[in-house]
């Protein structure tokens, strides 16, 4: 199934599978992996998960924008933003 979109049930079938769960642990799993992730990007720390990547929070300073209908000037305000970079086996694995 390359290039087809996976979303989250997809994901808890393919844990439970893997790990011989049941869709409902693998899905207390998921979630749990899911909130730990969220959690320490919110206190702004990161998580490095040896071979796969790295999640970080970067932060984008207020800038000028565009009103692309309008053409009137707005205000961005600054905010950060969740990234990932991928680790060099997961770079491997895809390529």
């Amino acid at each position: 199934m390359r290039g087809v979109p996976v979303n989250k049930n997809d994901l808890v079938a393919a844990v439970a599978d893997s790990a011989d769960l049941s869709k409902a642990d693998a899905a207390k799993a998921v979630d749990g992996v899911l909130e730990a992730i969220t959690g320490q990007l919110k206190s702004g720390g990161e998580v490095r998960i040896v071979g796969f990547g790295t999640f970080s929070v970067s932060k984008r300073a207020a800038s000028t924008g565009r009103n692309p209908q309008t053409g009137a000037t707005i205000q961005i305000p600054a905010s950060n933003q969740p990234k990932f970079k991928a680790g060099k086996a997961l770079k491997d694995a895809v390529n």
